[in-house]
């Protein structure tokens, strides 16, 4: 197997001890090394654990969906006796991954996101009135922390059925524990390496990735808000509910699904809702700070995101509908350039199940070997995207996009293990962009530290200093006196044609 020579006792993964280990900036080096040398593949170790990291995107193909049976688990390191709350539906493996699936995939049906969507327009418009009422033209913003108490309302409502009012108080227990969960000292990266390369041994040791002031917060508030519904009767449309609807309900639902009367456990309903807080909370909110980066940094880009926006809107009404939203194909197309840029995820784990010969190849990879997919590595490949450092929303416009190569793209995963809550990110992701771009003109403040770098104690990628922007007040919509002008331009010059046109006829 071609594999990079490992630099130190610790692999090729970076020593954790040194305080400027980067493990995503570490697995994009590996692959832009190993795609140098021409290798499809290549081999490289976390300690002394190997790991095999496809490079060929077929092979990245072969293991995500053709021959997904033979790397059906992610590998991620789950010590349930001790640590429950991390046996969420990311880390499960198997028929117990296979079985929740099964049960939450209703949860993100079409109908349940309309069901939900006000409370996100809801959310919305409290940080439109906060952002009026707090900030002047002048201001400079940490955007990120605004996105944050957004995104914190959105997913403690939706998931957890509580209402945080982060924007009113900016330390909530929600915001402190949250920063607390994503944030790695050295002591929790040495866990970590050690956990995922040796997960036998750290779970006979009770080794618990997750911070215990953390699993204690967010387990009480599950139970409490979990008796409280069943002990009232009191219903709410959110996905704890729907969970709850899992665990009690025996008839068929609308969706086909049928509950037994003991389908989910209350380990289990805590373990998805927190999965749903981190993964809905963090992800959203930093596509969303990258994305008005971008636009900040590109004012004809963000003018027509705006002119499409306002156009939309007034179809409609000026209502911010699930339908409208659905109407921004710009809008979907810079998201999905931002999500290129700036994965959340700049690489995803999986673990080989059962012995698997790679294809046209004489190696065999053995049952219980970790797969890394470097999801940013590709996504930075200039096979695959020219000019790959170049923001360029046109890559995903209706004609390019169908020349993107398939599995090029995936800041979501891909195949049966692709995101469960793609489409609730993406909705909530346009939801805040629109409450910004409709009101308010973004620049970039001269506190951003340029060019971008990202801090590495942070598990998800957050830009170092912060990325701080100026919000200037639009009149009116903004969006929509730029059109009315224009339009009076238009009229303005048919008129001097005509005219001319005329005189002529005359002469």
């Amino acid at each position: 197997m071609p594999y990079i020579e490992p630099p130190s006792i610790f692999g090729n993964l970076q020593n954790p001890l040194s305080g400027k280990s980067d493990l995503r900036g570490a697995v994009d080096a590996v692959y832009n090394k190993a795609r140098a040398k021409g290798f499809r593949h290549v081999g490289i170790y976390s300690l002394s654990s190997p790991i095999y990291m496809p490079v060929d995107i077929e092979l990245v193909k072969n293991v995500m969906a053709k021959d997904f049976n033979h790397f059906v688990d992610r590998g991620v390191y789950v010590n349930e006796k001790d640590d429950p709350m991390g046996a969420h539906l990311f880390a499960l493996g198997g028929k117990r991954w296979r079985n929740l699936r099964v049960k939450l995939t209703p949860t993100f049906t079409s109908g349940k996101l309309k069901a939900m969507f006000q409370t996100l327009v809801d959310c919305g418009l409290v940080m439109e009135t906060y952002i009026q009422a707090n900030i002047s033209n002048t201001d400079a913003v940490d955007i990120k922390d605004i996105l944050s108490s957004f995104s914190t309302d959105i997913i403690g409502s939706c998931a957890f059925g509580i209402e945080c009012n982060s924007f009113e108080q900016p330390d909530s227990p929600f915001r402190a524990h949250s920063k607390i969960l994503l944030s790695r000292n050295k002591l929790g990266q040495v866990k970590d390496m050690f956990a995922q390369s040796f997960p036998a041994l750290a779970r006979a040791l009770g080794v618990k990735l997750i911070n215990p002031e953390v699993s204690q917060f967010y387990t009480k508030v599950v139970e409490d808000t979990v008796r409280y519904r069943l002990e009232n009767n009191y219903k709410r449309m959110d996905l704890l509910q729907l969970l709850i609807d899992m665990k009690t309900e025996k008839k068929g639902q609308d969706d086909g699904y049928v509950g037994d009367g003991s389908s989910l456990t209350m380990n289990e309903i805590v373990a998805q809702c927190f999965l749903f807080f981190i993964a809905g909370f963090e992800t959203s909110s930093s596509t969303m700070t990258f994305a008005l980066f971008e636009l900040a940094s590109h004012q004809d880009l963000q003018d027509r995101v705006r002119e499409e926006l306002t156009t939309i809107l007034t179809k409609h009404n000026n209502q911010m509908t699930y339908d409208s939203l659905n109407e921004l194909k710009y809008m979907k197309q810079v998201i999905d350039e931002t999500l290129r840029k700036y994965p959340p995820v700049s690489f995803v784990t999986r673990v080989c199940v059962k012995d698997y010969k790679v294809p046209d190849e004489d190696i065999v990879i053995e049952k219980g070997t970790r797969v890394f997919i470097p999801i940013r590595g590709i996504h930075y490949d200039a096979r695959y995207f020219k000019d790959p450092e170049v923001f360029d929303p046109e890559r995903f416009n209706e004609a390019n996009k169908k020349n993107i190569q398939q599995y090029s793209h995936i800041p979501f995963g891909e195949g049966p293990r692709i995101c469960i809550g793609e489409r609730f990110g993406i909705m909530q992701t346009k939801v805040g962009l629109s409450c910004i771009l409709r009101n308010f003109k973004v620049t970039l403040n001269k506190k951003t530290q340029l060019p971008l770098k990202m801090d590495p104690t942070k598990i998800l990628p957050v830009a170092k200093g912060g990325v701080w922007l100026n919000l200037e007040k639009l009149q009116q919509g903004g969006g929509r006196i730029f059109i009315e002008i224009k339009k009076s331009f238009d009229d303005i010059i048919v008129n001097i044609l005509k005219t001319y046109k005329y005189y002529n006829t005359l002469r």
